[in-house]
């Protein structure tokens, strides 16, 4: 399979269900949720459109506050509670159909084992590029994370991680939001490392 070049304006980043109710059930909760946010800033900065979901909001919650939704404006393209446990619900499914011309998502949140893996096998099906972001993901049994980011990897999917996405959808230090960027990389390193630490040092 030849290599694939992640675009921001062809790609789209699906947040999965980081939700109040999962705060002390999922391992590593706080750094998920850290790097949702991050992923919002870097969606802020490069202009990449984004799509939420919450998993029967009415038991388990809204998104956690702490991802700041609000930040990003306009392109937060979606909002959806779902009881499907795949994120590609047939409203998500319209949404994507409005936009013909994205053919990556970057995909992060919980569990792995069951809402992240049921979307991006969807999404593959589809014929979308799939990315994981490994230091975004998790289960309530730690032990399900690298069974599911295996089994996602055998099924096409590409498993990576937040820094690198974020360098690989930039692309080029010429460009004009690089200075943001790279302020903000620089900014959230200590929460990248740690995030990394608890999320990607099991794997």
């Amino acid at each position: 399979m030849p290599a694939h070049q992640l675009t921001a304006s062809k790609t789209l980043f699906f947040l999965c269900d980081v939700q109040t109710r999962f705060r002390n059930a999922i391992y590593g909760f706080d750094e998920v949720t850290a790097t949702a946010n991050k992923m919002m800033r870097i969606a802020s900065i490069l202009g990449c459109e984004v799509v939420a979901t919450t998993q029967n909001a009415k038991a388990l919650g809204p998104i956690v506050p702490d991802i700041d939704l609000v930040s990003i404006g306009p392109l937060l393209i979606g909002n959806f509670d779902k009881t499907l446990f795949s994120m590609v619900t047939p409203d998500v499914k319209a949404l994507l159909d409005t936009r013909p011309g994205v053919d990556s998502v970057v995909l992060f949140g919980i569990e792995s084992h069951v809402c992240v893996l049921q979307t991006a096998l969807d999404l593959l099906a589809l014929k979308y590029t799939v990315y994981i972001v490994a230091d975004g993901v998790s289960s309530c049994n730690r032990t399900e994370v690298p069974i599911a980011l295996d089994r996602l990897r055998q099924s096409g999917a590409i498993v990576s991680t937040s820094e690198s996405i974020a360098f690989q959808l930039i692309g080029d230090s010429a460009k004009p939001e690089f200075k943001a960027f790279s302020a903000f990389i620089k900014e959230s390193k200590d929460s990248t490392k740690k995030a990394g630490e608890v999320l990607l040092s099991h794997l």
